[in-house]
This record gives C-alpha cells, structure tokens and sequence, in this order.
C-alpha cells in the first residue's frame, strides 16, 4: 500500500492550500483518512480525519473529504496562518488484501509528507 500526497507549497498568510492524496495497492477497505502536521520539536499531531474531525486549529478554515471510487482524500486549507506551517503527512487506516485473498486486519499507513509554508 502507497500513500502518495500532493498540493504542499509556499503560500501567503491569509491564501488557500488543497492537499490531496491518493491510497493504491491491495486495499480492501479504507476506515479512515485523513491528515497530520509534524513541526520541528514536536509530535505528529491531528489536522483532521474523516473519523475524528478536526483539530481545534483547523476548524472553520479547513475542510477534509473523500472521494471513495479513487481512494483519495482531500484537505482545503483556508485563511493559513503562519502556525499552520509544518510537514503534513497523509493517513489512511485500512485492510488490505493478504497473499490467501482474504482481508486482514485494519493496518495504519503513512504517506511521505508534503511541506506547507506559511509566510508573512
């Protein structure tokens, strides 16, 4: 399974940012999908997934959603703040098909990260 994210740039504060990501491989069925910042010193931490919603920060600006034909999900950024800066990685909780054909357990997957930059 590959988490492939796109949409990271360099933006002004107050601009607009889509993040997307698309899930391919033997996947049975995707639970969840979402995504996370990491900045420098810091922990991982939640953006949003369609499951658990967003993080304080980021309600009202940003909006997650699916498209489940295409295995894909996507983050609209709005109004980006200087905070907001940081590498977003793509998550995905799903089960894949295994080697006898049969699904198995729900597995976490990362993406790569793509690199958001909030300047003044």
């Amino acid at each position: 399974v590959q988490l492939q994210a796109s949409g990271g740039g360099l933006v002004q504060a107050g601009g607009f940012l889509r993040l997307s990501c698309t899930a391919s491989g033997r996947i049975f069925r995707i639970n969840d999908m979402g995504w996370y910042r990491q900045t420098p010193g810091r922990q991982r931490e939640l953006v949003a997934t369609t499951l658990d919603g967003y993080a304080d920060s980021a309600k009202g600006r940003f909006t997650i959603s699916r498209d489940n034909a295409k295995n894909e999900v996507y983050l609209q950024m709005n109004s980006l703040k200087l905070e907001d800066t940081g590498t977003y990685y793509c998550y995905a909780s799903l089960r894949v098909i295994g080697s006898t054909g049969l699904p198995g357990d729900s597995t976490d997957y990362w993406g790569k990260g793509t690199q958001v930059t909030v300047s003044s």
